[in-house]
């Protein structure tokens, strides 16, 4: 096919400032390509609330700009640098885009299965480190796209990429809050709170708990938020926004004691000290959300001791368990995790922006090119 020289695109130019919508930005062209690269047009870009702390600096490590965001894409891959690639994908494929774009596959962490941890994978963020997927045409690792089925829907399966390994396809369903649900050490009839539950990856959370046989306390706040968490099977709600006593709300959801466990999605330093006072003992609380900020994790270390209380980070879900991949996937075929998503207009991307920093949005929105 004829690759165009100019394309749509949205660029962070300033931070803190809207997008700029640009219908001449560059195509990079096959012969420009490096060995080992591939151009995929895409036909959707999903909208993270990543996208919004990269396009306001709210991290200590910030973008250079000028940038294309986004990290969440799926398209065809259309040309292939260098001519001894190793033939994991061709021209022509189905692929997805998502926030890591390549690892070494060599380091420790990578061997050990950590792969979100190679030094590589920090250099080749998209939509942070190199131009990511808010544009037509985007340059991506052929030995780290991921391959799509052919029958599966690509809005649909889009925002699955904030939260999935190069290997699994949209069947995997958001291994990220799958593995952090499974490193809560939570068994079954227990109860687990979800902060951030009507977000992208909490609404695939409460899914995936509730499959587990866990009970479900989601924390969001707004109608439709609450709606969607209910339909999905949290059986207790609390709105962050209308509670006088946030932690007390909690202990009293889950019968006086607090949940044994919390998976805060949320990108806010808040939901994340607020769990080590609700935690039940022997409690866990697994870190999945990124804030915004120098945020950080105020823990009276009394009470972590008194309450024998475990902390975990758990990063993009990879393979490294074998076994948790079979378990997904069997979730997932089974129809039981769904990801709740609405398609809007590419040039609709500022004002979708606007409505994930006003909190309106309930699951996530995919933008069709």
């Amino acid at each position: 096919m004829t690759i165009p020289t100019t394309q749509r695109a949205a660029v962070i130019e300033t931070f803190n400032a809207p997008y700029t919508i640009k219908s001449d930005h560059p195509v990079k062209q096959a012969s420009q390509l490096s060995a080992g690269q591939c151009l995929v047009k895409l036909d959707y870009a999903g909208v993270c609330h990543s996208d919004l702390h990269v396009r306001n600096a709210d991290w200590a490590n910030k973008p250079n700009l000028p940038l294309v965001g986004g990290h969440e894409g799926i398209g065809r891959v259309v040309a292939i640098g260098g001519s001894d690639h190793d033939g994991s994908v061709k021209v022509g494929d189905r692929v997805g885009i998502k926030w890591i774009g390549n690892v070494c596959g060599k380091c420790e962490m990578c061997r050990k299965g950590h792969e979100s941890c190679c030094p590589l994978s920090f250099q080749t963020s998209h939509g942070f480190r190199v131009d990511g997927t808010f544009q037509e045409y985007t340059v991506s690792f052929t030995n780290y796209v991921t391959p799509i089925p052919e029958g599966l829907d690509g809005a649909s399966a889009t925002p699955i990429l904030c939260a999935a390994s190069p290997k699994l396809s949209q069947a995997v369903n958001g291994l990220t809050v799958y593995k952090a649900l499974k490193q809560a050490n939570v068994v079954v009839g227990q109860w687990v709170a979800i902060s951030g539950a009507g977000g992208g990856l909490g609404h695939l959370a409460i899914q995936y708990a509730v499959t587990m046989g866990l009970r479900v306390l989601a924390i969001d706040t707004g109608e439709a938020k609450k709606k969607l968490c209910l339909e999905l099977g949290a059986e207790k709600w609390v709105d962050f926004m209308e509670s006088t006593d946030l932690i007390n709300d909690v202990k009293a959801a889950t019968d006086g004691l607090g949940p044994e466990a919390a998976v805060i999605a949320a990108g806010d330093a808040k939901p994340f000290n607020q769990a080590i006072l609700y935690l039940r003992s022997k409690g866990t609380l697994v870190c999945v959300g990124m804030p915004g900020g120098a945020a950080t994790l105020n823990v009276p270390v009394t009470l972590l001791i008194a309450k024998s209380l475990t902390i975990l980070g758990s990063a993009i879900g990879v393979i490294r368990n074998q076994q948790d991949v079979i378990e997904a996937l069997r979730i997932a075929a089974l129809g039981k995790v769904k990801c709740r998503h609405e398609v809007k207009p590419f040039e609709e991307i500022n004002s979708v922006i606007d409505d994930l920093a006003a909190g309106k949005i309930a699951g996530r929105v995919v933008l069709r090119f």
